[in-house]
């Protein structure tokens, strides 16, 4: 596999975690590195920022737009 297509896994991975934790799930993990990472409602920020920065890896917006003053 090819990094972007690993980065791509990856968020896809995440980004159905993210939904299992939105629609109820207690628990959602996410394997990477070897590694299994659980996340839960009490650190739903955790994955959040994680998605971000595989969007960000990838060239993707990540959603979150940077706070400015309109005049």
């Amino acid at each position: 596999m090819t990094d972007t297509a690993i980065l791509q896994t990856r968020l896809d991975e995440a980004e159905a975690a993210m939904h299992k934790l939105q629609t109820g799930a207690l628990q959602a993990s996410v394997d990477y590195d070897g590694r299994k990472v659980a996340y839960s409602a009490a650190n739903i920020d955790a994955l959040r920022g994680y998605i971000a920065g595989l969007k960000r890896a990838l060239g993707k917006p990540s959603g979150r737009r940077a706070i400015g003053a309109r005049f």
